[in-house]
């Protein structure tokens, strides 16, 4: 965080036109309230963007005086997200182009501009499903577990201001020493990376020629000096000087640490020259390891912890993708807490990174789904195995899985690293799960073992669901069709934790709060007090018995309802919960361990 910096985000013109590729329509259709989907309520269009159509965005800026550092400074155009390519023009120049539509990007723009009135165009194309590349859950005939798609810009579009050479980013590694249970080797890791002026774009995903993936550096300034301070409600406990791109220790025994319980987090100050950035972090570490039982369990600061949680899509009724405010967010999530649950699973979609600070900042547990992509799926490889426990496939058939386009799945591979990199500081995230029930799946063992070295301090869930590859942390089940039993131990996979990774799904549809006529859920219940008591049952019948035999985290579905899905805890506008808060209280007590 820097202290200048200006919001885009408003009132732009918009037009839809097929086919076209120049960077200008003859003419705009109206306004669009960014960074809204054109489909979404609160985009004032409600047009749907289809794979032949171009998305055209304009609106003009005028830098505040004094905005820009002086002499050298550097003005960074920064997007949260645009679905699915885009070219970014300032003043008619071509400042970036982006492909994929869930990570960030950058663009420096000082040299383009004039100093008064500034054109900002953006031109997109969105091939939804009918491309190979990541889509989540949109699907253009979408019904049921999938969702109307969403195109261009969906997260916040702003200005900073840099010195010439400005910290690009931060890895902040908490580091607990050899027993993580025992107090007084507490210490954090920091490594500073710095860019300089004249770099291309930094980009997630695959880049086009020129271009730097997020998280990558330029050599500008590698030996600049930095200077690290770490401290706790305004005390400080560690400074250290140091090198940028090298790694700085600062010791901080006996620091407060962090878990849901107390979700305290260190204010971390960087300078690198005259550049001057804050941010936080969290004193915690995740793992895997045996209990006083010799079961395996999820650790948290090294003793076991049982991850009650959720499975949350991140869909908003009036903004889609995009929640309505920063509240919205606050809101999905305390809740949550408040009704006793440690954990949200972020299904199939990257959110922006606000909601992970207000995870970390509240106590949220966090397991992140990578965004799936490939080709048209199979129902025998992605349906079958539902109703079919023990269907396995290996999925280095890649065609099998729709992942026949070697490009596609090389591309995946880059997001999967930007993703990484991109929430490597979040402290509320425990999992990293890289494939859900088969969609796009390839080389899951290969992919895990990738994940595990960019970052080799959370636990990965390679395969949620099944065509389980033997590879990861979990056994990872999905049961919606049938009662649930902790299964016994294979001996390959002995060492892994049981996992209920998605179950439920009980839907309770109120028509005053539906968005679509249609209702999909696993069970169906006619009032609240019936889904109440069948919520009841399935917990205390199958739920928590499994839990003292090895059951080591549990993932309802779901936090909401989503279009068709009318499953949610809450209805799609957040207005009504369906279940009694102390009904659910009294179950998520016992989803504990000991």
């Amino acid at each position: 965080m820097r202290d200048a910096w200006l919001s885009l985000n408003g009132r732009w013109q918009y037009a839809i036109r097929p086919g076209e590729e120049l960077p200008a329509p003859d003419g705009f259709d109206g306004p669009i309230v960014v960074p809204f989907s054109p489909e979404t309520l609160l985009s004032g269009v409600r047009r749907l963007v289809r794979p032949e159509d171009v998305l055209h965005y304009r609106r003009t800026f005028s830098l505040p005086p004094g905005f820009r550092p002086e002499p050298d400074g550097r003005v960074l155009l920064h997007f949260g997200a645009v679905d699915q390519w885009c070219r970014v023009l300032v003043n008619g120049s071509v400042v970036a182009e982006h492909v994929g539509g869930y990570l960030p990007f950058t663009a420096d723009v000082t040299d383009v501009l004039t100093g008064g009135e500034e054109e900002l165009r953006v031109v997109v194309r969105d091939p939804s499903d009918t491309g190979h590349l990541s889509r989540g859950k949109q699907r253009l005939a979408h019904g049921g577990i999938w969702y109307t798609p969403q195109s261009g810009i969906w997260q916040t579009v702003w200005l900073e201001a840099a010195p010439a050479q400005w910290v690009e980013r931060l890895e902040l590694v908490p580091d607990l020493g050899p027993e993580p249970r025992r107090p007084g080797a507490e210490r954090l890791r920091v490594v500073v990376h710095v860019a300089g002026a004249g770099g291309a774009q930094r980009a997630g995903g695959t880049p086009p020629a020129g271009a730097l993936p997020v998280g990558t550096s330029l050599p500008v300034g590698a030996s600049l000096p930095v200077e690290v301070v770490v401290r706790a409600e305004g005390v400080e406990l560690a400074r250290v000087r140091g090198a940028a791109g090298e790694p700085l220790v600062l010791s901080l025994p006996h620091a407060r640490r962090w878990s849901p319980e107390d979700p305290f987090l260190h204010d971390v100050e960087v300078r690198a020259g005259a550049d001057v950035v804050r941010s936080y972090a969290g004193l915690r570490t995740f793992g895997l390891g045996p209990d006083a039982a010799g079961l395996p369990r999820l650790l948290l600061n090294g003793a076991p912890y049982f991850h009650a949680g959720v499975l949350d899509q991140g869909y908003w009724s009036d903004g889609g993708y995009t929640a309505t405010a920063d509240a919205a967010l606050v809101h999905d999530i305390s809740t949550m807490r408040r009704l006793g649950f440690t954990m949200l699973r972020k299904h199939i979609k990257v959110e922006p990174l606000r909601w992970y600070h207000h995870c970390d900042r509240l106590g949220m547990l966090v397991w992140q789904d990578m965004v799936n992509g490939g080709g048209r799926y199979n129902p025998a490889v992605i349906s079958v195995p539902a109703v079919a426990s023990r269907a396995r496939l290996s999925d280095r058939r890649h065609e099998r899985f729709a992942r026949g386009d070697a490009a596609a799945r090389e591309h995946w591979l880059g997001e999967l690293d930007a993703t990484v990199r991109l929430l490597g500081n979040v402290v509320s995230l425990a999992m990293w799960v890289p494939f859900n029930e088969g969609w796009g799946q390839f080389d899951a063992a290969a992919v895990c073992d990738r994940v595990r070295a960019l970052d080799p301090t959370r636990t990965v869930d390679h395969a949620s669901g099944w065509h389980d590859q033997g590879a990861g942390d979990l056994t990872s089940l999905h049961v919606y069709f049938r009662p649930f039993r902790a299964p016994r131990r294979r001996a390959a996979t002995a060492h892994r934790a049981l996992a209920l990774t998605e179950y439920g799904g009980y839907s309770l549809r109120l028509p005053e709060h539906a968005s679509t006529p249609r209702e999909f859920g696993y069970r169906r219940y006619p009032d609240a007090a019936a889904l109440a008591v069948a919520f009841t049952a399935l917990h205390e019948r199958q739920v928590i018995p499994a839990i003292p035999r090895g059951l080591a985290a549990s993932v309802y579905t779901q936090l909401s309802d989503v279009e068709d899905e009318t499953n949610g805890l809450l209805t799609y506008d957040r207005r009504v919960l369906k279940l009694d808060e102390d009904v659910v209280r009294a179950v998520t007590a016992q989803l504990r361990l000991g």
